[in-house]
């Protein structure tokens, strides 16, 4: 027997991973050096501006290497400091202007050094993207200037440079945050004063999905509502898996009820201002149908459902599994909408406006899983879900304290899709979050 082409295809696919895994960085990973590397050349330099510049500006999922951007009066000690990094590897090379440097776990980093005068059109054109950089160009040159990394000029005239909100100004544009910078409509809506007002950090009033010891979690209830606190969160939901899920030691409905005892108990115990919501990531089986009765997801304040099997079914099969479910009376969120891991796995093979469309019938919310191996849905799925009005939970998936930090890479994926405070139900306070999830 040949090769069937469903398993070319799976092959393909796995090519594509592992590509993807030796030539790009997470976010989550690349963001941290990128900061140690700043915070190092501020602490042994004389530094008057630095700017994380490119894909990692732009937050996007992953990076193929950290630009950095610094004006300087002495730009020799930078670039001195620069190539004494600890972690280096490599020196490729060292210029006047522009140093590139290879550090120990293989990740290219570019220190450009840039004139006072040329500082801010330096960091739009570095920052990108590269289709973002063309149309800005063209309109320029329809405008009779002429725009690079050096400048915006009419003739010879340096019109705009020092500033980064200059050059937009000059072209007749709004400043466009740098997550928007994919050339996916940005422009047209800066030119008639239409940007979202993107969600910030600060808009998050609590996360609706995070996992205990009781399922596959790390820490206890209590440790994760302390760390909550300290966030700053007027409410979680404690969402740890059900009985299908068993290497992730699932819950029957007789353990999800001595949990919902014990979190009423918490709650009137006085001893945190964080609201505990009584939850579950219930399994979304091959049929549609959920691994839990409907007498104890009544008892739920906040259901999630996900595909955590068969994730290899055809289109339609998978599409109409996880319609099934987002339709159930009791169900809330759809977890992790297309079960993509980030270099690991790749989405289902769904229709995801099909899903969108059954979704925004039955007052379900997507979730934004903020996870970083995840960052699930992409950014134009969340551009197509605020277009259908479908509305978004941004939830860190934490399976242990440390994790509940998350929630920024979800807050950078939002922005990334053009969401607001308004599209998320977790930018809301209590109340209003109890009125969404009756439907």
């Amino acid at each position: 027997r040949g090769i069937g082409p469903k398993t070319i295809t799976q092959i393909a696919e796995g090519i594509a991973l592992v590509r993807g895994v030796m030539s790009r960085t997470l976010l989550s990973e690349a963001l941290p050096i990128a900061d140690a590397i700043v915070e190092h050349l501020k602490s042994s330099a004389p530094v008057t501006r630095i700017d994380v510049a490119g894909s990692l500006r732009r937050r996007k999922e992953s990076v193929g290497d950290i630009d950095i951007l610094v004006l300087s009066e002495r730009p020799t000690d930078v670039t001195d400091a620069f190539v004494s990094y600890p972690d280096v590897s490599d020196v490729l090379l060292r210029g006047d202007t522009k140093t590139s440097i290879r550090l120990t776990n293989g990740l290219q980093v570019d220190l450009r050094l840039l004139p006072i005068e040329s500082y801010g059109a330096g960091l739009q054109y570095f920052t990108g993207s590269k289709d973002h950089n063309v149309h800005l160009r063209t309109i320029a040159q329809r405008a009779g200037m002429k725009l690079n990394e050096y400048g915006l000029f009419k003739g010879e005239e340096l019109v705009a440079g020092a500033e980064e909100s200059e050059i937009y100004q000059s072209l007749g544009l709004q400043f466009i945050p740098p997550e928007l910078r994919e050339d996916q409509g940005e422009i047209e809506a800066a030119k008639v004063g239409r940007l979202p007002s993107l969600v910030e950090l600060d808009d998050i009033r609590g996360d609706l999905h995070m996992h205990t010891d009781y399922s596959d979690g790390v820490n206890t209830l209590e440790e994760m509502v302390e760390a909550a606190e300290a966030l700053g969160h007027e409410y979680i939901c404690i969402a740890d898996h059900t009985k299908s899920l068993t290497v992730a030691k699932g819950m029957d409905e007789e353990q999800i009820l001595r949990r919902i005892d014990e979190i009423d108990d918490l709650n009137s115990s006085g001893r945190w201002h964080v609201r505990v919501l009584k939850g579950a990531e219930v399994d979304i089986l091959p049929d549609g149908t959920l691994d839990l009765e409907d007498d104890v997801l009544y008892q739920l304040d906040v259901v999630t459902v996900s595909v955590h099997s068969k994730m290899q079914m055809g289109r339609a099969t998978m599409t109409e599994r996880i319609i099934r479910a987002i339709e159930h009376k009791h169900v809330h969120i759809l977890g992790h909408p297309t079960g993509r891991k980030l270099f690991k796995r790749p989405a289902y093979d769904v229709d995801i406006e099909a899903i969108f469309e059954a979704a925004r019938g039955s007052g379900v919310a997507m979730e934004l899983n903020a996870y970083p191996e995840r960052l699930d849905l992409g950014a134009g799925h969340l551009r197509l879900a605020k277009r259908m009005g479908i509305r978004i939970a941004i939830n860190t998936d934490a399976h242990r304290t440390s994790e509940l930090h998350n929630m920024r890479f979800g807050v950078f994926q939002a922005r990334r899709g053009w969401l607001e405070a308004d599209d998320i139900i977790n930018t809301r306070s209590l109340d209003e979050l109890f009125r969404f999830l009756k439907k």
